[in-house]
């Protein structure tokens, strides 16, 4: 069935009808390369700067600390290992968390081997981590606090000023992987005392394949690639100017829109886990219950599967996504919803619900009408609840 409800925001969103407007002149119009000196391609260096200045406004930062990635994940690498490289004479010891996004995790098993010691934080029942245990986690050696704004999971967001507040104290630099808080939470590198903050566009209306770093001036970063003199020589490559016009867009309009969207986003998530938690019983709210993404839902379900939950849904033309990771081919469940402490069989049966400025009033009430039978037809299914029922008598 087509999708008629998407859910799945924290995926990816769809293309902004004025980024995508604002996109196609540099297809076939001003399609010139930004590092040459002809008309069309000073057309294509102007548009690159105005929106490196955008996106630069977004965060509180200056122009000239933005560069343009692929994507958030090569941001998150850069940022890692780049560091790692440049700083190694200085020390050799990273701290980042148990939740993190694989391109933090993977990357930081990857200088593990490497001859980088990498200490991961737990975090609490609502995936918030302790700043007590932060700090005593420092050592001479450590070079890098590296810990997401907000989870893409859970919608957790951990108390980022806090941390920057740590990580300068202690002359440490301080990254942090914003690809889900920015346009969605205020963020400014400033106050905050950020040094490295990684930006995907397509989580907020621009299109895939396009984002950003910011790097505090005067902080070293070794590039991942090499070639030519692009983005300052931090990231070389001719510059995906289509995509960039529409990042630079996109995080215009979302930080103009945020305090909009904050409230309208916010009252629909509560409306949407109040409903759930009281219809459908042996259900739990995962992440923080106010410090949370305006738009996550993340909620599970005990005696049932995810993935049969995921399926029923789409035959309803509802998008979501499941707090296992059996979808992309692992029979594992999610690291994220491990590290908060839930059992295994509890894990695998977590729907995640993500808004966005599209999502409507409606559609919360089609949710909230058709899940909890849903809910009930897999339990109905199961042995384990069978099991449970019968333990109940």
């Amino acid at each position: 069935m087509k999708t008629k409800y998407y859910f799945d925001n924290a995926a990816t969103t769809p293309v902004r009808e004025e980024v995508l407007q604002a996109i196609l002149p540099y297809f076939r119009e001003y399609y010139g390369n930004a590092s040459s000196v002809y008309g069309i391609a000073k057309e294509s260096k102007k548009a690159l700067e105005k929106a490196r200045a955008q996106v630069a406004a977004a965060i509180g930062a200056k122009p000239e600390e933005v560069y343009f990635t692929a994507g958030g994940s090569e941001s998150d690498n850069l940022a890692l290992r780049g560091i790692a490289e440049a700083y190694q004479k200085k020390g050799n010891h990273i701290i980042t968390t148990k939740i993190e996004h694989h391109a933090i995790l993977h990357t930081a098993e990857y200088l593990e081997k490497h001859g980088v010691e990498v200490t991961y934080l737990n975090v609490d029942e609502f995936g918030r981590i302790s700043l007590e245990e932060l700090e005593k986690a420092i050592r001479p050696e450590t070079i890098l606090i590296s810990i997401m704004f907000a989870n893409n999971e859970i919608g957790t967001i951990q108390p980022i000023a806090e941390i920057g507040a740590i990580a300068k104290k202690h002359g440490i630099l301080f990254h942090t992987d914003a690809v889900q808080a920015l346009g969605h939470v205020p963020i400014d590198v400033e106050k905050m005392n950020i040094d490295l903050l990684s930006m995907s566009g397509h989580k907020l209306g621009a299109p895939k394949g396009i984002g950003a770093i910011y790097i505090r001036k005067g902080v070293a970063v070794t590039p991942l690639i090499f070639g030519g003199a692009q983005e300052s020589k931090r990231r070389a490559g001719t510059e995906n100017i289509p995509g960039i016009v529409g990042m630079g867009m996109a995080a215009e309009l979302a930080v103009k829109e945020m305090e909009e969207m904050t409230e309208k986003l916010t009252a629909m998530r509560d409306k949407l886990i109040r409903g759930i938690l009281e219809q459908i019983p042996h259900s739990r709210l995962n992440g923080h219950p106010t410090e949370r993404l305006p738009g996550n839902c993340n909620i599970s379900f005990e005696f049932i599967e995810g993935e049969s939950l995921l399926l029923l849904l789409d035959a309803l033309g509802i998008a979501a996504s499941s707090g296992s990771a059996c979808t992309s081919g692992s029979l594992d469940p999610s690291h994220v919803l491990m590290a908060i402490g839930l059992p295994h069989e509890v894990a695998h049966g977590s729907l995640r619900l993500t808004m966005d400025r599209d999502n409507t009033e409606e559609e919360i009430d089609f949710i909230l009408e058709k899940l909890p039978a849903i809910v009930q037809r897999l339990r109905d299914m199961s042995p384990v609840y069978e099991d449970y029922l019968k333990s109940q008598k």
